[in-house]
């Protein structure tokens, strides 16, 4: 068994690029040694800026004699049939076996030196390789036919064992030599073999494993910030970045004007990570210090004071014009700012970002003023609502658009607001992801929920749903934040009485015009959307989705409160789990079969309960039916569930012990009522029909 190596040299591989071009390799490599026949076991792969590198370790001297055994026409079958067999097997009619009556073809194949295959194999992996971005260069670039690289590809070394794969991709041959570090040893080197291929370029000071440079840029970098009586910032990000801009990385400490520290720490941790790829640091109270980290990639002979001092300018330029932006802007009052967003489009269809920021406020002050959210000022709702986004005609956001929101927190304490409607401009797109956290002041939970709803009722009135994998508007994250926030605040919050306060029509008496009534739909699709959301989440917890169909408010059109439907979905699923819950939905299922098959029941039922089963099944009712409703409307739905508990055994005994379909027509109808009473009391609670199973 032989190791192989294989190295792609070019220019500068974009960092970002690196982690897909390992995993693209690593699958073309595999899947043209499968084609003949070879499985490539272990593979190691690495990335430096410089190159990509693969050691397959322990593949055969050559691949196995295989036979392939095709099936052909039958012996009687027209010659036409027969020729053209032959013709795609390249075999004559002497070589075949007749088998009962049908050609087979039997072909051997013999082994291939494995060497062999893996020089068909480069050139096929480089042609084929896949970069999100990627050119053509040199004289033949004219040509479509020439080949594309994400930079210039400068060398291929290929060796099995300690011999050469002889290949050639656009006029570049493998070969024994590489190069390596670009400063500190600029030369040729000559690789022996997979064996001492990283070695021998590390002592060219090239660090071959992505990973081993990503361990020296993480722990380097804390320890020349401890060193300093400081603390990193910790980045796993940035450490990937940086190894994949470096071959040798060495982190290097500097500092900056304290003055620049006027300026929020974000806005300084952005400006040093975007731009320049340093990590910030703390100081001992906790705070952000006037210090930086950058990754250099030479060990320079002063220990690199030069490359600090030179990063120092550089950092110092952004800062300054950081500071810049931050003086600018603060200038102006928000409300000033805001009224550059009337010439902002925020969609064709739903006008302009003050457009939306007015129908914000309106919904959030309504929020409010109804109690749906506790303790929230209606006045501060509606001012922290017709502020949340004047910060993006700031410069500081035109800079960063990351900071949208968190500047205009900054630019409104600045500016003496409430700390309520600078929290809520600050955090009102929250929560962003499933990890994010869900905002509980009541201020900014108007504004955020308002924000949302928006969107949602917005594009859903246009007929702008999520289809498939394709969300533009990014409308399942709206709804999900939305879930997120309505449940986790416990806001009694009706989608219904939100959308017809949202469209203008909270008087239910007055006339709607035909584009008003088309505008309801949403009345339907917000809750639908909103429930298929809650019910991907609460899978999660174990409560499938037929459960929370059957705890929609299914009955009713002016209570679509999500929180409700969450607490009955959850109460349901723990009853349906117990044995009083699996035998009472079996006996309702029974139950409604028997109804349906009935139809409408002609004459007067009897007058008393024909049988003592009867008269359990009566009493059961009579007590459960008003003990489950008034748990509903309180809604108590655990004890609601217990009263449905309590016909368990009555219905069990009933069918036991009685015929449904008794010939007395009298008899039958008294206890198919009694049936159509037990299925009531049961859809008071939950809408059954919706359970499977």
């Amino acid at each position: 068994m032989t190791d192989f190596l294989l190295e792609l040299r070019s220019e500068e591989i974009p960092a970002r690029m690196q982690a897909g071009a390992r995993a693209e390799l690593e699958k073309l490599f595999r899947a043209q040694l499968s084609v003949a026949g070879l499985e490539a076991g272990d593979l190691t792969i690495w990335s430096t800026p410089r190159r990509l590198a693969l050691i397959a370790r322990d593949l055969p001297e050559a691949t196995a004699a295989v036979s392939e055994e095709l099936k052909g026409p039958r012996s009687s079958a027209p010659p036409q049939a027969l020729e053209g067999f032959l013709r795609k097997t390249g075999l004559t009619q002497d070589q075949l076996e007749d088998r009962d009556g049908v050609w087979f073809a039997v072909i051997d194949k013999p082994g291939r030196a494995t060497a062999e295959v893996l020089a068909e194999a480069i050139p096929a992996i480089i042609r084929g390789f896949s970069w999100p971005k990627s050119m053509r260069w040199g004289k033949d670039s004219a040509s479509s036919e020439s080949l594309r690289w994400v930079r210039p590809l400068s060398g291929i070394v290929a060796i099995f064992g300690e011999e050469l794969v002889p290949c050639e991709v656009s006029g570049i041959s493998a070969g024994f030599a590489t190069r390596g570090h670009r400063f500190h040893c600029p030369g040729e080197i000559t690789i022996g073999s997979a064996s001492d291929y990283a070695e021998k370029l590390r002592a060219c000071h090239v660090i071959v494993d992505h990973e081993e440079r990503q361990a020296i840029i993480r722990e380097g970098a804390a320890k020349a910030a401890a060193d300093a009586g400081l603390s990193l910032v910790e980045d796993e990000g940035l450490v990937i970045e940086n190894a994949g801009l470096t071959e040798w990385p060495v982190p290097l400490l500097g500092r900056f004007d304290e003055a620049f520290l006027e300026v929020p720490p974000e806005v300084i941790q952005l400006t040093a990570r975007v731009n320049q790829k340093y990590f910030v640091v703390n100081g001992a109270d906790g705070k952000l210090a006037n210090g930086f980290v950058c990754t250099a990639n030479i060990d320079a002979k002063d220990g690199g004071a030069e490359i600090v001092a030179g990063n120092r300018k550089v950092l110092a330029a952004r800062l300054s014009d950081a500071r810049f932006f931050w003086e600018q802007d603060q200038k102006k009052a928000l409300a000033q700012h805001a009224e550059k967003l009337a010439n902002i489009t925020f969609h064709e269809k739903l006008g302009t970002v003050a457009d939306k920021v007015e129908r914000v406020a309106k919904l959030a002050e309504w929020l409010a003023s109804e109690g749906i959210v506790p303790n929230c000022d209606p006045a501060l709702a509606r001012q922290a609502a017709e502020l949340a986004k004047a910060d993006l005609v700031t410069e500081m956001v035109g800079e960063f658009p990351e900071l949208q929101g968190l500047m205009g927190g900054y630019y409104a304490r600045a500016e003496g607001l409430p700390d309520a409607v600078a929290d809520a401009i600050r955090d009102h797109y929250k929560p962003v992801g499933q990890g994010d956290d869900v905002p509980t002041a009541p201020v900014t939970v108007a504004v955020a929920l308002a924000d949302k709803l928006d969107t949602l009722f917005g594009f859903f009135r246009e007929d702008m749903f999520p289809t498939g994998s394709k969300d533009p508007f990014a409308l399942r994250r709206a709804g999900i934040s939305s879930l997120r926030l309505i449940l986790q605040n416990g806001l009694k919050l009706s989608t219904d009485a939100a959308a017809t306060q949202w469209l203008g029509q909270s008087d239910p008496t007055a006339r709607l015009s035909e584009k008003e009534i088309a505008d309801r739909k949403i009345l339907t699709t917000i809750p639908d959307f909103l429930t298929e959301r809650l019910a991907v989440q609460l899978r999660e917890t174990g409560v499938s989705a037929d459960v929370v169909q059957a705890s929609r408010e299914w009955n009713s059109r002016d209570d679509t409160r999500l929180d409700r439907t969450e607490t009955r979905a959850r109460d349901l699923q723990a009853f349906l789990a117990t044995e009083d819950g699996t035998n009472l939905l079996a006996g309702y299922k029974r139950a409604a079969n028997i109804l349906k098959q009935a139809g409408e029941v002609s004459g007067n039922g009897a007058a008393t309960p024909p049988t003592d089963a009867d008269a359990a099944l009566l009493a059961a009712l009579d007590t459960a039916e008003p003990a489950a409703s008034a748990a509903v409307a309180e809604e108590r739905f655990t004890d609601a569930m217990a009263a449905l508990a309590s016909l368990r055994a009555p219905i069990d005994a009933f069918f036991d012990g009685v015929m449904v379909n008794d010939p007395d027509e009298a008899v039958r109808a008294y206890r198919l009522g009694l049936l159509a009473r037990f299925t009531g009391a049961v859809h008071g609670v939950a809408d059954f029909s919706k359970i499977e199973g």
